[in-house]
This record gives C-alpha cells, sequence and structure tokens, in this order.
C-alpha cells in the first residue's frame, strides 16, 4: 500500500487525493445571468447609468441616488426553457418551466432641505441573481469508446491496485485507518461493477475498460440541475446637487444548487474480466448516476457613481467586489450494470459509494471582480438610449480552506490523485481556473420611448463572451472534474433580444417584459481517455433557449 507521508513533506508538492471541487464547479457558482425587474430586462439590462428602478442596488448602487420618493414594488417571472443536444446529427430536445419571483423590495428618501445634499435613500431588495433551472438530455447513436476506458485509463496513471479498490473484508479504502492511499471513488465504483479489470502483475496492473477491438455500442446522458442564487441588498445613496449621484450597497447572497447527472453506455461485444483467467465478450449494459448538492452563504460590497454633467447625458461607474462564499455540499454515485448471465462470478446489478451514505465537504469560494461602465443620453422626457460595458475575470475565481487546519484524508476526497503543495488542497483546481477560464466581456443596449405620459415602450440587447478559453473548449488539454462525475458543460457566448412595456398612473406603475436567452455550451461526457488521447470523448452541442415573461407592479409615493 502506498504511504504519504505529510509530516515529513516539508518542502515540495505531494501527491495527494485531490479536492472535491473543480473549476467546473467555480463557474457555475460564479456564472453571470439577467435578471430583475421588467423595466431593466425589457432595456437588456443597460442601467448603470440610469438608476431609479429596484434592480439597479444589485448592479450600479448609485441608482438609489436618483430617487425623489418612496418606492415599493415586486416583480415575478414565468421562465420557459427548451434545450437542444445535437450529437452529431442525433438531436434531443427537453423542456422546462418554472415560475419565479424576481425581485421584491423598497427604497426610502429622506429630504434634506439643503441644496447641496438634497435626499438621502436607504434601500432593500431581494433580488434572484441567477436561476440554475435547466435540463438537458442526448444520445449518441455510435460509439467510437467507452467511459470505462476513461476509468481505467485513470486509474492505471494512478497506479492503483487490486488491493487499493477491493471493498471487502475489515479494510475501508475510503477512510484507510493505516493513513494509506485513498483511491478514487470513480475507480472503486468501476472496479465494483466490473467496468475495468486488471491485466498483468496485481500488485502493478494495467487497467482495462470495456472497449476494445470489435466493440460497439451507443449511450445517452441526462441531467437536471435546479437552484438560485438569492441576493439581498442593503443600499444608501444619495446625490450632491442633482448632478453627481452616489450609492453603495452590501449584499448578503444565498446559493442553493442540485444535480442529477445520468450517463448510460449499451455496448455489444465488449471485454468483461472472466473472473482473472482472461477477457471474455460480453454485453455490457450500465450506466453512471451522480447525485450532487451544494449550499452556502456569502457576501459582497459593490459602490458606484452616476454623473449628469449636463441634462441629456448620464455616466455611471460601479465596482462589485467578489462574492465571498461559505459552501457545504454533499454528493454520491451509484452505478447499475447487466452483463451476459454466462458470467457467473459477476454478482450483484449495481454499486454505491460509501454503501450509499452520501460524502460531504465544506469549503470557501471567491468569485471575480466586476467593473461598469455606463453611459445613458435621455431627449426631453421621451427617450431614452443606454449602454453598459461589463469587465469580469473569471480566470480570478478561487477556492480555498474553511480554516488553516491542516489537510486531512477522507472518504469525502473522491477526485484522481494531483501532484500540489503542501497544505494546499485547492492548489491544483485554482490553477485549472486559470487554464480553463478568462476574462468575459459583457456589452448591453437598451432604449424606451415614452409615447404618452402614462404609456412607454422599451428594447435592448446583451451580449456576453464566452469565458471559457479556446484551448480548453477544443479539447486541447485534460479536463479535470469533481468527485464521480467527469462530465462537463463549457458555455460559450450568451445573446439576449428584450423588449416590454410600461403604464404609470398617478403613483402607481406597472410593467410587462419577454426576454429571449440563447446560449450556446458544449457537454463532454469525460476528456480525452489518458491511454488513447486521440481518441475524442463524446460530446455533444448544446442549444439552450429561454423565453421569460416578466411582469412588474409597484408604487412611488
Amino acid at each position: 500500500m502506498r504511504k504519504l507521508l505529510i509530516s515529513t513533506c516539508i518542502i515540495g508538492g505531494v501527491a495527494i487525493s485531490g479536492s472535491a471541487q473543480s473549476a467546473i464547479d467555480a463557474f457555475r457558482f460564479a456564472a453571470p445571468d439577467m435578471k430583475g425587474t421588467a423595466r431593466f430586462m425589457s432595456m437588456g439590462g443597460a442601467f448603470g447609468a440610469l438608476g431609479g428602478d429596484l434592480t439597479t442596488l444589485s448592479q450600479n448602487p448609485a441608482g438609489i441616488g436618483v430617487y425623489r420618493s418612496h418606492e415599493i414594488g415586486f416583480t415575478l417571472n414565468l421562465d420557459c426553457q427548451q434545450s437542444t443536444s445535437d450529437a452529431f446529427g442525433f438531436k434531443t430536445t427537453a423542456n422546462q418551466t418554472k415560475f419565479l419571483l424576481n425581485n421584491i423590495g423598497g427604497v426610502a428618501t429622506i429630504r434634506l432641505n439643503n441644496r447641496t445634499f438634497p435626499n438621502l435613500n436607504i434601500g432593500f431588495t431581494y433580488n434572484k441573481a441567477a436561476s440554475f433551472n435547466r435540463r438537458y438530455k442526448g444520445g449518441f447513436g455510435s460509439l467510437s469508446n467507452s467511459m470505462s476506458n476513461y476509468i481505467a485509463g485513470m486509474t492505471t496513471a494512478e497506479g492503483a491496485t487490486v488491493a487499493d479498490l477491493s471493498t471487502t473484508g475489515s479494510y475501508n479504502p475510503y477512510n484507510p485507518t493505516d493513513g494509506g492511499y485513498s483511491a478514487p471513488w470513480l475507480s472503486i465504483l468501476g472496479f465494483d461493477s466490473y467496468l475495468i479489470s486488471p491485466s498483468g502483475n496485481p500488485d502493478a496492473p494495467v487497467w482495462k475498460g470495456l472497449w476494445g477491438n470489435g466493440t460497439a455500442g451507443t449511450a445517452g446522458f441526462d441531467v437536471e440541475e435546479k437552484g438560485h442564487i438569492d441576493e439581498y441588498n442593503i443600499s444608501l445613496g444619495g446625490n450632491i446637487a442633482n448632478v453627481v449621484y452616489w450609492g453603495m450597497d452590501f449584499g448578503i447572497v444565498d446559493l442553493d444548487y442540485s444535480q442529477n447527472a445520468l450517463w448510460a453506455e449499451r455496448l455489444d461485444n465488449a471485454f468483461v474480466d472472466d473472473n482473472n483467467q482472461g477477457f471474455a465478450r460480453s454485453r455490457a449494459d450500465w450506466s453512471l448516476t451522480n447525485l450532487y448538492h451544494a449550499s452556502g452563504n456569502g457576501f459582497n460590497y459593490k459602490l458606484g457613481v452616476i454623473v449628469k454633467p449636463i441634462q441629456e447625458l448620464r455616466l455611471g461607474l460601479a465596482f462589485h467586489t467578489p462574492t465571498w462564499y461559505s459552501i457545504d455540499e454533499t454528493y454520491m454515485a451509484t452505478t447499475s450494470y447487466a452483463y451476459d448471465p454466462s458470467l457467473s462470478h459477476i454478482r450483484g446489478t449495481g454499486a454505491q459509494t460509501n454503501k450509499g451514505t452520501p460524502g460531504s465537504y465544506s469549503y470557501n469560494f471567491r468569485t471575480p471582480w466586476k467593473v461598469i461602465a455606463s453611459v445613458a443620453g435621455v431627449i426631453g422626457s421621451k427617450f431614452i438610449i443606454s449602454a453598459d460595458y461589463e469587465w469580469a475575470a473569471y480566470n480570478k475565481m478561487k477556492f480555498s480552506q474553511i480554516d488553516n487546519d491542516d489537510y486531512y484524508y477522507s472518504y469525502y476526497d473522491y477526485a484522481p490523485t494531483r501532484s500540489i503543495p503542501l497544505n494546499d488542497p485547492y492548489y491544483a483546481t485554482n490553477e485549472d481556473i486559470k487554464s480553463y477560464y478568462q476574462t468575459t466581456h459583457t456589452l448591453r443596449v437598451g432604449a424606451e420611448y415614452r409615447i404618452t405620459p402614462q404609456f412607454s415602450v422599451r428594447a435592448g440587447y446583451s451580449f456576453v463572451s464566452s469565458p471559457v478559453r479556446p484551448k480548453a473548449r477544443d479539447n486541447g488539454q485534460e479536463i479535470y472534474t469533481s468527485g464521480t462525475n467527469p462530465s462537463y458543460t463549457f458555455d460559450n457566448t450568451a445573446n439576449y433580444v428584450t423588449c416590454g412595456l410600461g403604464y404609470r398612473v398617478k403613483k402607481f406603475y406597472i410593467d410587462l417584459a419577454y426576454v429571449y436567452k440563447h446560449l450556446s455550451s458544449e457537454y463532454h461526457a469525460y476528456t480525452s481517455d489518458p491511454a488513447t488521447p486521440s481518441v475524442p470523448s463524446p460530446n455533444s452541442k448544446l442549444s439552450l433557449n429561454n423565453s421569460q415573461i416578466v411582469l412588474s407592479a409597484g408604487i412611488r409615493f
């Protein structure tokens, strides 16, 4: 059994079992979205230089300084999603509809009766910063490899022995009492499910998967995600001589995310270990299901300013600190399998991680810094046009330990071994973040035309550049995922097209918006097999289309 002598490794790196997090998780928790009031969304979210809207408290908090009266309002959202998977011409569609509360809050104005400082405003809002709800599924009518071969190649690279992966007897490889090597859960599941088999010396085997010469098969995937990021904003702001508007915001953030991911294969002429007597040809129907849940809380701070040098022009600038999260997660995985009945030594129909008990882990996470620059033109009392540019450094996201205690080994560490410096279990993952992700650029434009004093029409557009570096997106490097789920999804560009209507009567207002979002992504069942990197893994292009109908209502007094 390999030993990891932590106490003697003072200089240099050591090989330890990787953390349960991955760079893929990092972007998921920090990914941008457009949520807010109907007026905000109907103008493409281009409100950084305008203000006077409840959503601006979480975008450019200087927008609270524009208020000259009290306001209370809320926003409802009907979110209809359609996702299409295209795997080499084999198309599959999934639909999902959710009803959401986008926004609720209020602003109170304190009149100071001073020309230089006419008012001080205080606001509180609940704002849905992001919705994780989506489902996508697809199939592959013809495979060129099997996930089992990926597992075998990973296990061989680990140097894992048969004893390392054995779950029989008193030895528990998930929490070794001798301080020894903790095998990756995916390797253990593969071994327990007969997906991988040792070849050669059992103390230094080459692991083999189900796929070989003459093997053929099909596969399918089904992924359902649920959850949200909710932000509670406490804002303070005002204006200086009705020329400079300022604001600051303290945000308390609540995160909840869950994923149910299925990968299934149906293979003919697969290679299965014939009770250590060689390999037998067999059919092989098997699947891997991963259940994952993360929840946590965080906080952030925003500072903004809007300058109105002339009545027709407004300039805005806002800075967003990262959100500092403390996150708890649980995860487990199961396999099911069926082979030819003639293979009598194969017992059972499935396997589970830790006998069905979920693993758990806690850690800190930091999202990227953001800067928003805005400009708006106001022509008379009828026409508004505005634009925002947002910069976000997603390559600066970072995981860290929840405290300064030395890292310890447990069955919670599902991932393959990575070579990392002592006492930093997140070093490799943070380096992956820098390698996979890049700075994004978001452009938002919007316009509003007041047809009558009571009735307005609006339109907008928003573009978000891809957060993924070309090399990672184009399969130019190995991608590390967390736990027992080797699949991952990379987002490309996102486009929003929006429009809406507004109606004002006395102190009451009601706004309606339609928002269409198109996001292109790529699903990968696993990264390239370490043993055969020239064989591409199964991947599918995803087209995610959202149609949202958003209704806001409120009163100003």
